[in-house]
């Protein structure tokens, strides 16, 4: 079997850059994926299995880093004003225009990435032929509320410490990481220990949590930055593009959170992972992926 190309590059975007992938190759007949990570701050490292669609089905696959992220240009200075969903919707545009895919091509966004893909399909694009909403809110009150659910069902010692730090204001402290620890490996990757991609973009943000805390807030539980009144669940009936929700059985993207768009989404299909969380590309990755390429392949 022929090796399958792999492009990196830099797209400039208004006075920075952003990297972005290509898997496979652009001149297919298949619609090419485009692939946006969570967060807001997270790297394409931990949604990376998806290129393995185009051995599946040959489509190409692009992954990127938003901008502030990864390999893109960090903006440690830039403030809450800065980092907005208009901001991430004109980056995502310029991708498209770049590649020249605008007129014919898929999207999928996880978590974060889902919510900027629904902002974006709302916009009735076009060329916007399939989408893929991966573990994401419509609603971020109903996210908080149900990580808060879900945090109350933690084991009580690891409740005591995380409100213990919380109200010190101490979240930084080992002890409220290692407790907040076993809230992820509930509900966010249930892989124990986590694959290396999934940890290169935890250190990642460890490292620079700029557009996380001005976007989200310091944690799941505390979201009180830019996002924490968001909400698209209005607005959902007015996507027209071929839909997939997906989910977990155990993700802290609850039922709940996700069935606005399997709800107000006109002819959406929806599918829950039955061994997974937040991540079912890495916790049923051969499940997750077919399931996937089997919903745009009947788009292409």
């Amino acid at each position: 079997m022929a090796a399958i190309p792999v492009m990196d590059a830099y797209l400039p975007f208004r006075d920075y850059r952003t990297w972005y992938r290509i898997t496979g190759t652009l001149d297919g007949d298949k619609l090419p994926l485009v692939v946006a990570h969570g967060g807001p701050g997270c790297t394409h490292d931990y949604v990376d299995s998806f290129k393995g669609i185009t051995e599946l089905d040959g489509r190409a696959v692009i992954h990127y880093d938003q901008l502030g992220n990864g390999r893109s240009t960090r903006l440690p200075d830039k403030g809450p004003d800065f980092w907005t969903p208009a901001l991430f919707l004109e980056e995502l545009d310029a991708l498209l225009a770049h590649l020249g895919i605008a007129d014919r091509y898929a999207f999928l966004g996880q978590s974060w990435g889902g919510m900027l893909g629904a902002e974006h399909a709302v916009r009735q694009p076009p060329g916007l032929k399939a989408l893929v909403i991966a573990n994401s809110p419509a609603n971020m009150h109903t996210w908080v509320a149900e990580a808060n659910r879900l945090r109350a069902e933690l084991p009580q010692e690891v409740q005591d410490t995380l409100l213990a730090h919380e109200e010190a204001g101490t979240i930084t402290d080992p002890d409220y990481i290692a407790a907040s620890r076993v809230f992820y490996d509930r509900h966010v990757c249930r892989v124990v220990p986590w694959p290396p991609e999934v940890a290169r973009t935890f250190d990642a943000m460890d490292e620079d949590n700029t557009v996380y805390r001005h976007m989200n807030g310091p944690t799941e539980f505390h979201v009180i930055g830019t996002m924490k009144d968001w909400t698209i669940e209005d607005r959902l009936p007015r996507i027209t593009a071929p839909t997939l929700v997906i989910s977990g059985r155990y993700d802290e993207a609850t039922p709940l959170v996700v069935k606005p768009y399997v709800d107000r989404v006109a002819g959406s299909e929806w599918v829950v992972f039955e061994h997974s969380s937040h991540m079912p590309h890495v916790e049923e990755k051969a499940l997750c992926l077919s399931t996937v390429s089997a919903f745009l392949s009947r788009h292409d």
